[in-house]
C-alpha cells in the first residue's frame, strides 16, 4: 500500500479534524505533518494523535507533501500560502478548507509555481466551537465538502483530491467559486450574522441579565452558532462582502415585512408567513434526508 503525504498548515477545528479523519483511514496509508504558529499546540497535535510529526514552518511542512491544506483563518491563508509554494514538489496539489472561495482564488492562481495546481475547498461541517480540543475524527462524516476548481482543472486532479477527501467520510461535489460564494452567504454566512444580532438585540433590554434568566429553547438553539470564533467570522465577512451584504438586505425585507403585517394586526398574513416557511423547511428536511450517506 503506497503512502500519500498530506501536510496540513492550520491545526484548529478543520485542519485538526482532518488529521484525525486521515490517519484513522483503513483503505489508504495517509501520513499527516502539521503546522501550527504555537509551539503548544504543535505539542497537543502529536499527543492528540491529529499528526504523525510537526514542522515548525511552513516551508517544512510542505517539502514532501503531495496535498497541502491550508486550514488557517482566511485573511491568514495568503502569506502562509506565500511562504510554502516555493517548497512544494511538483506535482503536489494545494487545497484549502476557507469559507470563502474567489477571494483567495484570484489571490494564489497568479502566485502558483509551475507545477503546482490549486483547488479550493470547503466542508461544510463545524461547530460552535474552535480550536485543536474541538477536532473530531468524524465531524465531516455524511457533510458536504465543495470543491471548487478552476475550469481548466484536468478531472484527474480534481478526481485524486475527491478520493482523498472522501477518505473523512464526506460526500464531495464541484461548484463554480462564484456559486459557492453566492450560496454559502445565504446558508452559512447570514445564519452567523442572523444568530449574533439576536444575541446583540438581548442587550437592548432594560435588564439583559434579568432577561437571560429566563431564556429557553427557541433563543438558545437559535443564537447557538453566535459562540462561533469571531476572528474566522470577520475574515469571512471581509472576503465574502458583496454576497452577504446582498443577502442581509434581502433578509431585511423579510424582516420588515413580518413587521408590516405584525403592526397591521393580519393574522391570515401572519399564519401564511409562519405556514410557507414550515413547509419549505420540512421539504428541505426531506430532501436532505434523501441524500446520499
Amino acid at each position: 500500500m503506497s503512502t500519500t503525504r498530506v501536510a496540513i498548515l492550520g491545526l484548529g477545528l478543520i485542519g485538526g479534524s482532518l488529521g484525525l479523519a486521515f490517519r484513522a483511514a483503513t483503505t489508504e496509508r495517509i501520513h499527516v505533518t502539521g503546522y501550527a504558529r504555537r509551539p503548544e499546540t504543535l505539542e497537543l497535535a502529536l499527543t492528540l494523535g491529529v499528526v504523525d510529526v510537526v514542522a515548525a514552518t511552513p516551508e517544512q511542512a510542505v517539502a514532501e507533501a503531495d496535498f497541502v491544506f491550508l486550514c488557517t483563518p482566511v485573511l491568514q491563508m495568503l502569506p502562509v500560502a506565500q511562504r510554502a509554494l516555493p517548497h512544494m514538489k511538483p506535482g503536489a496539489v494545494l487545497t484549502d478548507a476557507g469559507s470563502t472561495k474567489r477571494w483567495f482564488a484570484e489571490a494564489i492562481r497568479p502566485l502558483l509555481p509551475v507545477g503546482i495546481r490549486y483547488i479550493g475547498g470547503h466542508p461544510m461541517a463545524g461547530r460552535e466551537k474552535s480550536g485543536l480540543v474541538a477536532a473530531a475524527p468524524d465531524l465531516f462524516r455524511d457533510r458536504w465538502y465543495l470543491l471548487t476548481p478552476a475550469p481548466d482543472t484536468p478531472p484527474a486532479e480534481v478526481s485524486r483530491l475527491q478520493r482523498l477527501v472522501e477518505l473523512t467520510g464526506a460526500m464531495t461535489t464541484v461548484l463554480d467559486e462564484n456559486d459557492h460564494d453566492r450560496i454559502t452567504a445565504v446558508i452559512s454566512h447570514v445564519p452567523h450574522l442572523a444568530a449574533a444580532a439576536l444575541v446583540h438585540l438581548l442587550k437592548k433590554e432594560q435588564n439583559p441579565a434579568e432577561t437571560a434568566r429566563f431564556i429557553g429553547g427557541g433563543f438558545r438553539d437559535t443564537t447557538r452558532i453566535a459562540s462561533s470564533d469571531a476572528d474566522m467570522w470577520a475574515d469571512i465577512c471581509m472576503t465574502n462582502a458583496a454576497n452577504i451584504a446582498a443577502s442581509l438586505d434581502e433578509l431585511a425585507g423579510v424582516l420588515n415585512e413580518a413587521a408590516r403585517l405584525v403592526r397591521a394586526g393580519d393574522r391570515n398574513g401572519i399564519h401564511a408567513y409562519f405556514s410557507a416557511a414550515k413547509n419549505l423547511r420540512n421539504s428541505l428536511l426531506l430532501q436532505e434526508q434523501g441524500e446520499p450517506k
